[in-house]
This record gives C-alpha cells, sequence and structure tokens, in this order.
C-alpha cells in the first residue's frame, strides 16, 4: 500500500480496519497500567451483581483500542506524526471480556498548521462484531506532508 500524506487525505474518506478480541489479560494488563483497580473490571463476584451483569472493560481501554487499531492502517504508518487530541467520546456500549473490536473512521476535517505539517480530523467509531458501537469521538491527527517526507528521505 502506498503511503497517503496530508495532501492525499480527502475529507469524507472512510477506513475500516481489524479485529481485535478482548481478553482477560487484557484487562488485567489495562488495570495494572492504569492503576484502576475497580471491582467491575476485575472482580466477576462483584460484576455479576451489576446491571452489566459481568465485568466489563475500563472506558479509556476502548480509546487505547481504536488507536491502537488505527496503527495498523498501513497507507497511515509512514506519515503519522503524533495524537494531537480525542474529543467529544462517548461510551455506547459495554466492552466485554471476547468482544471482538474494529474500527472505523471518516476524515471529516483537515488543516495546515503554521509549521507546514498537517491535522487531519478523524472520527473513530470502535464497532462490536454484531455491528454495535462501542465507542465513539474524535482525534486529530498530526501528518506529514509530501514534501516534509521528501526532506526526510
Amino acid at each position: 500500500m502506498a503511503a497517503l500524506y496530508f495532501e492525499d487525505v480527502e475529507v469524507g474518506a472512510t477506513f475500516a480496519v481489524g479485529r481485535r478480541i478482548v481478553t482477560e489479560s487484557d484487562l488485567q494488563q489495562f488495570a495494572a497500567i492504569s492503576g484502576d483497580h475497580h471491582p467491575i473490571h476485575t472482580d466477576d463476584d462483584f460484576a455479576r451483581k451489576t446491571p452489566f451483569g459481568r465485568r466489563i472493560a475500563h472506558g479509556p481501554f476502548g480509546i487505547a483500542i481504536a488507536i491502537g487499531l488505527f496503527g495498523e492502517i498501513e497507507e497511515f504508518q509512514a506519515s503519522s506524526l503524533a495524537m494531537v487530541d480525542v474529543r467529544d467520546w462517548s461510551f455506547r456500549a459495554p466492552i466485554y471480556i471476547g468482544d471482538e473490536l474494529s474500527l472505523r473512521f471518516t476524515v471529516v476535517g483537515k488543516r495546515l498548521t503554521r509549521s507546514g505539517k498537517g491535522i487531519v480530523d478523524r472520527q473513530l467509531v470502535l464497532l462490536k462484531s454484531d455491528g454495535t458501537v462501542a465507542q465513539e469521538g474524535f482525534s486529530g491527527l498530526l501528518i506529514a506532508t509530501r514534501s516534509q517526507a521528501s526532506k526526510a528521505s
């Protein structure tokens, strides 16, 4: 796949990527990294008594998975420089161990910075295998332009 740079990205373009199955280990590792050991994420007995009926993934876990799945899109690997924000993020449905997640994102805007780099605004939608939206929101991506890429070579 050819790399996509700022000039190549079109507003309205949509991309889809990946399948990621949530595991017990994922929840344990995320709890360890985040320090959030709330029993809704870590204790089966506690979680059974909640409206969810079982353990759920941490909210920010979904954001991390969405960003990780984005990183698998080959066309953006050479040009992506940094995530600049996450905004208007919504948690639509719980994420459970065993859920299979994928990412759909749409380019909703783009602009040049004063330094000549590009920012691509993305709407990210984290989906369960049955099509349910688990989480969604917006994130800006700092992306190289073709002229910057040629200077780096």
